[in-house]
């Protein structure tokens, strides 16, 4: 059976009954199934996600958007993480017996679907994109929900499906095909968040603009001159966490085999201890592939052989994921739950 994830990221995390109802919106569709629901309210933001065949997962998808698009109201909404509408991203993953080009037509048929029932545009993005410049997610979301409207105007942003019109409500919809996505956020004991923007900025793949001697940035024919980050395949930002009183630095591992999670909390801690701040553990969003644990234990365990559930245990022990919620094999490895 060909098995796809679809992990939708929706703009509420703050009230329970909506998120309900978002959640109970997939029950008796067929061929698809709900892994994991994760609010964040500082973030005000929820993560989804779903596994399924080629046919359950579009129809689990569309019956959670449109749950989303009924409870979520834009024109109300505030968070610290970046966002375009209340359906902010729907990515499709290969999980399972499916290709990338498979998924890449399951995107398209989803945001050919959404974007007529609910009356809002739609842009694909990493390997459905059709421009490259959407390739990147945050290249699409610059100004976010707030410059929405007037992006809109644009020839260069017209949606790649629905209308170039302005949906106050709803905002727009992110779709497209993806490799597996790890969102991994490391912890810095410390309210000033200085420190996590500094080290994602660092860190990050897309780095940060580059200063002179005096501090200024440095641009040349008016545009900024950008810093190369030191992290491949890694996108990060320093955000609050007010509900435990820390800052994050908040990462996406687009490519986990290209920087592991390991490779990132150790660079992060190393910055950290330069920046004469302590790191507290961190945590894994969503759901994560078992390799990617296991190459951590791997690391940690220093050259022992050891089986499957150990590595595990020695990778959430080192890696600090149980310091703020306890993190369940169980529940949190994909591999373990489809």
């Amino acid at each position: 059976m060909k098995i796809i994830e679809c992990v939708p990221n929706f703009s509420e995390g703050r009230n329970l009954e909506k998120i309900e109802i978002i959640k109970k919106s997939v029950s008796g569709i067929n061929n698809v199934k709900m892994l994991s629901i994760e609010p964040d309210a500082d973030y005000n933001r929820v993560v989804v996600t779903l596994a399924g065949d080629e046919n359950g997962i579009v129809e689990g998808a569309i019956a959670v958007s449109k749950a989303a698009a009924e409870e979520i109201d834009m024109r109300a909404h505030k968070g610290e993480h970046p966002r375009l509408g209340a359906i902010d991203v729907v990515p499709f993953v290969p999980v399972k017996d499916v290709t990338m080009e498979e998924c890449v037509k399951i995107s398209e048929l989803y945001g050919e679907r959404i974007a007529r029932e609910l009356s809002v545009p739609v842009y694909l993005y990493e390997y459905s994109a059709r421009k490259k410049e959407r390739q990147n997610l945050a290249n699409i979301r610059q100004g976010e929900y707030e410059g929405l409207e007037e992006k809109l105007k644009s020839p260069e942003w017209f949606p790649d499906y629905g209308e170039a019109k302005f949906n106050p409500k709803t905002g727009a919809i992110v779709t497209g095909a993806r490799f597996f996505l790890v969102a991994y956020n490391v912890n810095i004991k410390s309210t000033d968040v200085k420190y996590a923007k500094e080290i994602a900025e660092i860190l990050r793949e897309s780095g940060r603009p580059k200063r002179d001697e005096n501090g200024n940035i440095v641009k040349i024919e008016g545009k900024t001159v950008k810093e190369a980050g030191r992290l491949k395949c890694v996108k990060g930002m320093g955000v609050s966490l007010e509900k435990y009183n820390i800052t994050q630095i908040s990462m996406n591992l687009t490519n986990f085999n290209i920087t592991p999670i390991h490779v990132a909390f150790e660079e992060v801690k190393k910055e950290a201890e330069r920046l004469g701040v302590e790191v507290n553990g961190s945590e894994i969003v969503g759901l994560v592939p078992l390799a990617a644990l296991i190459d951590s234990g791997k690391f940690y365990a220093e050259g022992k052989t050891l089986d499957e559930k150990s590595y595990v245990e020695i990778a959430i022990d080192k890696l600090g994921l149980s310091n703020l919620n306890y993190f369940n094999p169980k529940e949190k490895i994909i591999d373990y739950m489809i």
